[in-house]
């Protein structure tokens, strides 16, 4: 009777409302920083022409499939708790996981390969190179570096997840934050829509 009335006492409409006003939020952030990004470009449209010459378009664009790859998972994973399929949930939200880690991953070299080549902000390599490329790199390191920091978060969330659905706490009667987490990860995978063509796309 307890594990009932928890049940019928679970907000699930309020805990919708409230993934949906954070991802506002973030929104409202994210496009703050997009507004930076295109009054700088504006300003110095060579240098970050020139600068996006330097990042490697083939990873972004396989980023870019990764994370496109990822929101069908999970979503996929929402559709298979409603069919009561525990173990296909599972492994989709694993799925999920893995390709969260390989964008990462993807990430980390693509980011090794710049810093051994003097391409980071305080750099004397990139101070040589001019005042708009040293805006490009700067904004570039911090706004892909937020957006890694939200998927470590999804990453993190979507484990949580995983954990639930194997002791049965989300399953048929109960997976809203199942769908939440399936918001923010459509959320991520959205900002890094609008990185990729910015960052790797303009030259």
């Amino acid at each position: 009777m307890t594990e009932n009335n928890t049940h019928d006492h679970y907000d699930h409409e309020g805990s919708k409302l409230g993934m949906w006003l954070f991802i506002f939020t973030e929104l409202l952030f994210f496009g703050g920083l997009f507004i930076v990004y295109a009054v700088m470009r504006y300003k110095n449209g060579t240098a970050f022409g020139l600068a996006a010459e330097e990042l490697d378009v083939s990873i972004g664009a396989i980023n870019t499939v990764i994370l496109l790859v990822s929101s069908a998972t999970i979503a996929m994973s929402i559709s298979s708790i409603q069919l009561k399929k525990t173990k296909l949930t599972l492994i989709l939200l694993a799925t999920t996981l893995i390709l969260a880690i390989v964008f990462l991953v993807n990430k980390y070299f693509e980011w090794g390969a710049k810093i051994e080549h003097g391409l980071y902000p305080g750099s004397e390599s990139l101070e040589q190179l001019g005042h708009g490329e040293v805006l490009f790199f700067g904004l570039y390191y911090f706004m892909t570096g937020l957006h890694a920091l939200h998927i470590i978060i999804g990453i993190i969330f979507i484990a949580v997840m995983m954990v639930k659905v194997k002791n049965g706490k989300l399953n048929v009667n109960r997976f809203v934050q199942l769908e939440n987490a399936g918001l923010y990860w459509h959320l991520v995978d959205v900002i890094w829509i609008f990185l990729f063509p910015l960052f790797y796309l303009i030259a």
